[in-house]
Formats: C-alpha cells, sequence, structure tokens
C-alpha cells in the first residue's frame, strides 16, 4: 500500500487551522495518488488538549471538524484518510468521550476505532478525559486489512518496558483480528533516548506478528511538551522502510510492500537530541503564545548564554534582546562576557546597573532590618531588581521574559522566587547543569559564539562578594547525579547512599529538593528533555512531611 505519512505541527484547540492543514495535506499529495493519508493523534485538536475537551462547546465544535474531513475526503474518492480526534462514546456511563483513530474515505466513516490504553502516568492524564474502547476491530482497505491503534496502544511491551502496565494488548488483538498492516497514530512526547526505545518497540511488535506498520508521530511542541515527530515504517520483519526526521514536519511517501533495511533507521545523537528538542520548545512556546521577540537577563555564566544561543536559533537574532544588570558584586569579565555574547550573536544588547535600585531598597528598608546582619535577604533583594527591570522591558515592548535557571538550581531551591525564577518560559528547567556544559560543547562546536570565559570560570550568582556556587552546593557533578537518582529514578536516599555517595551530601540533597517544591510550583513552564521533569509531571504535595530514606 502506497501510504502518505503527514507528519505535522498542529496547534492545540485550533480546529479550524488543523483542518485547513488536512485539505492543504490532501491536495498536495493527491497528485502522487496515495492509497491512504495518516495524520497523527487527536490531530483536528492538537495534542494535549488538556481540559478543553472537557468543555461541550468545544467537543461539538472538534465534531464538526471531524464532518468536515469527511467532507473533503469527497474530493478524493480512491483515498483513504486517517485521522486522531475525539469522539462522543454514546453510552450512558463513562466520560462520554473517545481518543480515536477515524478511517474515511469518499465522504464516508469506514471506522471509528478508539484508543484502548489510556495513560495516566508522568505527563499524561487521559482517564481525566476519555473512555477506554469496548473493543477493537480491523477494515479491508486497497488490499489490505487495517489494523488502527492510538499511541499509547503499541507500549504494553513486557521486554521493552519492563512490566506490563495493562491487561491487554491491542496490538495482538488486531493481529488475531486479521490485520495485514499497523496504523498507529500518534502524540508521543520526545525525551533524551526514548527515539531508540519507541523504535525497538514498534519493531517488535512487526517481528511477533509478521506485519508491516506505520507510525505517524506529532511534532512540535505544546507548553512544557515537545514532539520529536520520527515517524516511520517497517516491514514485517522490523527493519524500517523509511524514518521521517525528528523536531521538523515532513510529508513523505511510503509503500509498504518493499523490503526495509537498517540504513533507512539511524538514530539521532543523544546531545544533538536535546538541542533540536529545546530550539523546537521555544520557537512554538514563543510563537504560539503570541509573541515575537524575547528578551534574556545576561550574566556572563554559562546558563544565559547558552539560552541566549538556543533563543536566537529558534527566533532569529533580530528577535532577541540580551540586558545585562552588574551591580557592586559583578565582577567586569561578566558584563564584558555578555557584551561578547551578544556581539558574537549578533543580538540587540544593553547594560542597566543596578546598584542605585539596590541601594534603594536597602534604604527603605534600613528601619526594618535594623539590628539584623545581612543575609541572603539582600542577595534576594538584587535578583528581583534585576526581575524588575526585565518585567518592565517585556510589558513595555511586548518581549516574553525567557529565564535562565537549570534543573540542578530548581531541585535544590538554589533560585529567586520573583528574581531569576521571573519569566514566561524557563529554557533549561529540565536540564541539569552538567548537560548545560555539554550543550554549550555542542554551541561552540564550528564557531565560538559562546565566550571561553562564560565555560571556564566558577558558577556564581555574584550577590555577595567572592560568591561561587560551591560555597552552598556540592560539586554540579556530584549533585546531578543525586538528583537524578532521586527525581527520575525514584531511589531513597538510603539506596543512594547505598550506591556510594557521601550519606551528608545525600540527605542534604534529598531534603533540599523536598522542601523547595513550593518554589518550583510558582516557577515559569519548562521543556521537558528528560524522563522527570519538574511540571506536569511531577505532582508532588507541598504541605507534607514524609520520609525519603526508608
Amino acid at each position: 500500500m502506497k501510504i502518505a505519512l503527514a507528519q505535522l505541527n498542529p496547534i492545540v484547540g485550533d480546529l479550524t487551522g488543523n483542518v485547513d492543514r488536512v485539505r492543504d495535506t490532501l491536495a498536495q499529495v493527491a497528485p502522487q495518488r496515495p492509497d491512504l493519508v495518516v495524520f497523527s493523534e487527536l490531530f483536528l485538536l492538537g495534542y494535549p488538549p488538556r481540559d478543553l475537551v472537557s468543555r461541550n462547546w468545544f467537543v461539538e465544535r472538534s465534531e464538526k471538524a471531524l464532518s468536515a474531513v469527511v467532507g473533503l475526503s469527497r474530493k478524493y474518492p480512491d483515498l483513504g484518510v486517517v485521522v486522531g480526534s475525539a469522539v462522543r462514546s454514546r453510552l450512558d456511563t463513562g466520560r462520554g468521550l473517545y481518543n480515536a483513530a477515524v478511517l474515511v474515505s469518499g465522504g464516508r466513516e469506514l471506522l471509528c476505532q478508539p484508543k484502548s490504553l489510556l495513560p495516566s502516568y508522568d505527563v499524561f492524564d487521559e482517564t481525566r478525559y476519555f473512555d477506554p474502547a469496548p473493543a477493537v476491530a480491523t477494515v479491508p482497505f486497497r488490499g489490505e486489512v487495517l489494523g488502527l491503534s492510538v499511541c499509547e496502544d503499541a507500549w504494553n511491551v513486557q521486554e521493552m518496558v519492563g512490566r506490563r502496565v495493562y491487561a491487554s494488548d491491542p496490538m495482538a488483538r488486531l493481529a488475531q483480528a486479521g490485520a495485514t498492516l499497523f496504523v498507529n497514530v500518534s502524540a508521543s512526547p520526545f525525551t533524551m533516548g526514548k527515539e531508540e526505545l519507541r523504535f525497538r518497540l514498534l519493531s517488535s511488535h512487526c517481528r511477533r506478528h509478521k506485519v508491516p506498520l506505520v507510525f505517524v508521530n506529532q511534532v512540535g511542541a505544546n507548553d512544557d511538551l515537545v514532539f520529536d515527530g520520527r515517524s516511520i515504517a517497517i516491514d514485517s520483519s522490523g527493519l524500517a522502510l523509511a524514518a521521517l526526521p525528528s523536531f521538523q514536519e515532513s510529508v513523505t511517501m511510503v509503500d509498504t510492500r518493499l523490503t526495509g533495511s537498517k540504513e533507512a533507521y539511524v538514530p539521532q545523537g543523544r546531545i544533538e537530541s536535546v538541542h533540536d528538542a529545546l530550539v523546537l520548545g521555544v520557537r512554538d512556546y514563543v510563537r504560539k503564545c503570541g509573541f515575537e521577540r524575547a528578551v534574556i537577563g545576561l550574566s556572563g555564566g554559562v546558563d544565559s548564554a547558552v539560552t541566549c544561543c538556543l533563543a536566537v536559533e529558534a527566533l532569529g537574532k533580530e528577535n532577541v534582546l540580551g540586558v545585562t544588570m552588574p551591580s557592586e558584586y559583578s565582577s567586569a569579565g561578566s558584563v564584558e562576557d555578555s557584551r561578547q555574547l551578544a556581539q558574537n550573536l549578533g543580538i540587540e544588547f544593553r547594560v542597566i546597573p543596578i546598584t542605585p535600585m539596590y541601594r534603594g531598597f536597602l534604604e527603605a528598608l534600613r528601619g526594618q532590618f535594623a539590628g539584623k546582619a545581612p543575609d541572603v535577604t539582600e542577595e534576594n533583594l538584587q535578583a528581583r531588581v534585576r526581575s524588575n527591570i526585565l518585567m518592565a522591558l517585556s510589558n513595555k515592548f511586548g518581549y516574553i521574559l525567557l529565564s535562565t535557571g537549570n534543573k540542578s538550581e530548581l531541585a535544590v531551591g538554589y533560585c529567586t522566587l520573583y528574581g531569576d525564577m521571573s519569566g514566561g518560559l524557563c529554557v533549561l528547567a529540565d536540564v541539569p547543569k552538567t548537560m548545560v556544559y555539554e550543550l554549550s560543547r555542542l554551541l561552540t562546536r564550528e564557531a565560538e559564539l559562546i565566550p571561553q570565559a562564560s565555560v571556564s570560570k566558577p558558577p556564581s550568582a555574584e550577590l555577595r562578594a567572592n560568591q561561587v556556587d560551591t560555597d552552598t552546593l556540592p560539586p554540579y557533578e556530584v549533585l546531578d547525579r543525586i538528583i537524578d537518582r532521586y527525581v527520575e529514578d525514584g531511589q531513597s536516599a538510603a539506596e543512594i547512599i547505598a550506591a556510594g555517595f557521601k550519606p551528608e551530601v545525600v540527605n542534604w540533597v534529598v531534603n533540599a529538593v523536598n522542601r523547595n517544591e513550593y518554589k518550583r510550583r510558582q516557577a515559569a513552564p519548562g521543556i521537558k528533555v528528560t524522563s522527570k521533569a519538574f511540571g506536569t509531571g511531577w505532582r508532588m504535595p507541598i504541605a507534607a512531611r514524609y520520609p525519603s530514606d526508608d
């Protein structure tokens, strides 16, 4: 069967615009005479639609969008279209809504296959909105028997994901029902290393059931989630026929009658994939939220430098403003490194000293602070002065403020509420400090965009004299390994200590992560790139007291 894989970037809630993408795609591929065009999961709504699907008016409009696609198919009577949409269940019980893959052709709906397995872990909450499929069915079409499935339906494979989460195996049931071609529509978010796992998982279905498969994944970013696309067609032996590019739209024709090869699929490099995910995450978040330009506070350090480089790639140098805000504790190198970065990138650059404003705050509070020695309060005042300057520029000129903190800092609360945490998007919120350095090396592989001093000097908040991060934190090489075990792997303090880490360091990190949940709850949205980000997939209590080492 000749199939067009439509790996596109829908906008959540833009039903009219997403139907237009279907219309344009059908017109684009029709001259090539495919048998089938396949779009991604919930394409007409955009994924994830979240509580939009709990609004009756929105569901009604999504039904009209699906009807519009059925109508479009009349113009192409020899062509089938598989599109993801929300469909009412018409049942007396349950949520009343399905997440479905719908096959239409010649102005008729041939099959509506709801999603069987509804994930409710990490960033997923589909049982909040949808009912599971009551059954699976196949449908004859153009000489094949199509077995439609939706995203998670293909993920219940014990040898791939560690254990079977669900009792049902929809792919096996489709094979038993006589499917000769699997079609999986998906909105599978990116996390580092997931691409290779996904390919092995999909290939395992083909090998086990001797059935070829086409997988069409959403591309683009919505809120904190990035979708890498990487749609793929696989033959019945598990070899790739064609793999679509990562992090970009593509409409590609494949013929499932051909034989695949090992050369047809080459996974993207780990740090390269993180880089591309962050660039796409920034571009889509900024544009889809209605902004054109971004402002970034430049400290002369590696975090703000990497953030600025990514923003320039995402938005263009003409749309990025860098601002350095020196205080009496700022080194001369911090200003000059920021200036050099701005020159290297070709962005607009401004210097706004904060010392007069900071001293004004201190004078206004002098009577209130009488008898109290200076402490972190005065340090935080500087961060909050800088935030006020950046937000003023944001308000006056319509910039979105990109904050520059990293995951290591957010994890242990080494950041200031209403200070450096302020912003519309925190680009590196899910990027540990050690990975920030990896990104800096990638960004300077071909040219020294980031001044060497920004990378080589000891990290410092520069909020007091001679301050460095290791005055407060363990070395980042140690800190990040402990955070990875505690946050991403869910290990207890005792388990981490047993792995060879110093007890006093582990206990400090674990306690810091726990007590700073209130800060993270107020942080700017971040871009998820690891298996466990602080965001929609992290739901720890704030007002709580719990052991972490038993």
